[in-house]
């Protein structure tokens, strides 16, 4: 497939678009950072620099590639984990309108596929910027994969385990793949349990 991936710079998308790319996929990925293009590439995809809150470069970004599958692996977490109370807006900003604006960059490209990530840890109640994103992904179609707490290189616990539900990062990037063509639902994907499924037509395991 063809396959663009917002957020290829991020501790997944720089795992997952290896993987794409090993699997025989055309795959674009977007960063809003100049700095990251090379590594993008080195990657072995074609490097997309973008926001995702300017819409209209979104939409010609994505229009131009011409995917098959868009996948969102968006945040706007900082590097230290002291940080996070200081990226709560910013990261909720990600999960709201940029999912309601990479969702209409996609479809106008005419893109048949959508898989997002989320987390396993706290499941999303009314209200919440997480169940929004999981909404609005659902609403379109899209597969909704819950990622546990990411343990392992380049993340916040890269010596230590957090406490469940947790996966380590590159086991989270494999698994992945499974879910590119999967039916519309919920995944969780993490060390403790199998593969779980939850939301109509979920994919199974």
């Amino acid at each position: 497939m063809r396959i663009f991936v917002a957020g290829a710079s991020g501790v997944i998308g720089m795992r997952l678009v290896p993987r794409l790319v090993d699997a025989g996929h055309d795959v674009a990925g977007m960063t809003r950072s100049p700095d990251k293009m090379s590594a993008t590439a080195a990657l072995g995809a074609q490097p997309v620099v973008c926001d995702v809150f300017d819409t209209a470069a979104l939409r010609d970004a994505v229009a131009a590639f011409a995917p098959e599958l868009v996948v969102h692996q968006l945040t706007d977490l900082p590097d230290e984990a002291s940080r996070i109370p200081l990226h709560i807006d910013a990261n909720n900003r990600i999960r709201t309108e940029g999912t309601r604006n990479l969702l209409a960059a996609a479809r106008a490209a005419g893109a048949r596929r959508l898989l997002a990530q989320s987390i396993a840890w706290a499941p999303p109640g009314p209200g919440t910027a997480v169940a929004e994103h999981e909404r609005l992904v659902l609403a379109a179609g899209g597969v909704v994969v819950r990622y546990g707490r990411l343990y392992g290189p380049g993340t916040y616990y890269p010596d230590a385990l957090p406490e469940p539900p947790r996966v380590h990062v590159d086991a989270a990037a494999a698994r992945t793949l499974a879910y590119l063509e999967a039916p519309t639902g919920i995944v969780t994907l993490c060390d403790e349990d199998h593969d779980e499924t939850a939301g109509r037509s979920a994919p199974t395991t």
